[in-house]
């Protein structure tokens, strides 16, 4: 009980009823998924934005119920790839990147979304601007889907 005093005593700032505000700029880092060895044996990792990218990238291409235990976790973009493209598709695509992104990536903020259907080729492009949210860093995720026949 004596030390808890002594500290408040030193601190001298406890009874005056200031603030102490504090910021504290967390580095985000991912292993990265593809195993790469490092000469020295480790493996490489991925770091901010990076590592937000790979993991909504991820998060994406899962599909609703393929994760044990967390049957609403994934972008469950894969179906709509079987499904006829129409203006609906698109819109709901979007929807469920959105979605998904908000629920699971607390470290990216979207700022846009383009969904393109190339009806010919059987494919789909998903372009997605975001924010990292500890870094304010503007990165880009693109990738194309595509059926296999």
């Amino acid at each position: 009980m004596a030390a808890n005093r002594a500290l408040s005593i030193e601190d001298g700032n406890l009874t005056n009823g200031g603030s102490i505000i504090s910021s504290r700029n967390k580095a985000y880092k991912d292993i990265d998924l593809q195993f790469l060895a490092k000469p020295n044996g480790d493996i490489f990792k991925k770091t901010d934005a990076a590592a937000v990218k790979q993991s909504m990238k991820n998060l994406l291409m899962t599909g609703l119920g393929e994760r044990p235990f967390r049957p609403a976790l994934g972008g469950n973009l894969g179906v709509l790839l079987f499904e006829n493209a129409t203006t609906s598709s698109t819109q709901e695509l979007e929807n469920n990147i959105r979605v998904a992104v908000s629920n699971y990536e607390p470290r990216a903020q979207i700022l846009k979304v383009n969904v393109q259907n190339n009806l010919d080729r059987n494919e789909i492009f998903v372009g997605i601007e975001f924010k990292v949210i500890n870094t304010s860093e503007i990165a880009t995720l693109e990738t194309t889907m595509s059926r296999l026949r």
